[in-house]
């Protein structure tokens, strides 16, 4: 399924994508898809922008958001979040995760609202409230058909 409608339909409304300084006003994944597309676009970079290659860019992007709390104690890191003059880099870290994320969705035609209302409620299944509240126990293993029946943790 595809994050765009082709015929503009859409359940809510959506602001112009371009704002009064020429940069795209995004209030929703839709703007967004559409912003990121338009800039690989102009670019001329989807050619590059195989799921391989925006999976590698993804993993990367999360591996500097972890180092930037990396050695810090649980008290440095609230530190980092909760003080504006230290969370910029954070907030740049986290911005680069969802703009890769967002982009190999759009490329693989996921539609991420709907594959993560899925795995909510999967989740929802493989972790009653009365059995894991307040526990950080693992549900029972499930098997992954695409990792060739290799058994995997939660997700």
């Amino acid at each position: 399924m595809k994050l765009l409608p082709d015929d503009g339909s859409s359940a809510r409304a959506h602001k112009n994508d371009e704002g009064s300084s020429g940069e795209s006003e995004i209030s929703d994944l839709e703007g967004l898809t559409r912003r990121l597309q338009r800039f690989a676009e102009e670019r001329e970079w989807g050619q590059y922008h195989s799921p391989r290659n925006l999976i590698l860019a993804l993993v990367g992007e999360v591996g500097e958001l972890a180092a930037v709390v990396q050695w810090l104690d649980e008290g440095r890191v609230d530190e980092l979040v909760r003080d504006a003059s230290k969370r910029r880099v954070l907030v740049d870290e986290i911005a680069d995760v969802l703009i890769y994320l967002v982009r190999l969705a759009d490329v693989c035609e996921v539609d991420l609202l709907e594959a993560a209302q899925g795995k909510i409620a999967s989740n929802e299944q493989r972790y009653p409230v009365d059995e894991f509240r307040g526990s950080a126990k693992k549900a029972p293993q499930w098997s992954s058909s695409v990792s060739g029946g290799t058994e995997r943790g939660p997700a």
